[in-house]
């Protein structure tokens, strides 16, 4: 969900739970690129750190790999998904499993890379 110039991950209080953690807000402007992931749930690396996973099943939480601090929220219904490369934000990447990722990213105002 986009509200003005902050993209905005609504978590449900079972994925709260899961993930540990609360909604997530980015500003637009740390936004870097979008990619539209087709295997979503292999796209998510790293040691969890706090969080939930099953390994190809799904990833709730933070991660912490080579390429930085990702939160994921992916769902094992969910095939696809989009990562979203951010700079100057708590995290380095959000990745973020969806049925319709390029809907999702038009929705919000976003080019897909």
């Amino acid at each position: 969900m986009r509200t003005g110039d902050t993209v905005v991950l609504r978590l449900s209080t079972l994925e709260k739970l899961e993930g540990v953690h609360g909604d997530i807000e980015v500003p637009v402007s740390a936004i870097r690129s979008v990619t539209v992931l087709d295997d979503v749930i292999h796209a998510v690396h790293g040691v969890k750190m706090p969080g939930s996973r099953l390994p190809g099943v799904f990833a709730m939480g933070t991660f912490l790999s080579r390429e930085g601090h990702t939160f994921a929220m992916v769902h094992h219904q969910n095939k696809r998904g989009l990562k979203f490369a951010l700079k100057g934000a708590s995290y380095d990447a959000l990745i973020v499993g969806v049925d319709d990722p390029e809907q999702v990213a038009a929705s919000l105002g976003l080019q897909c890379e």
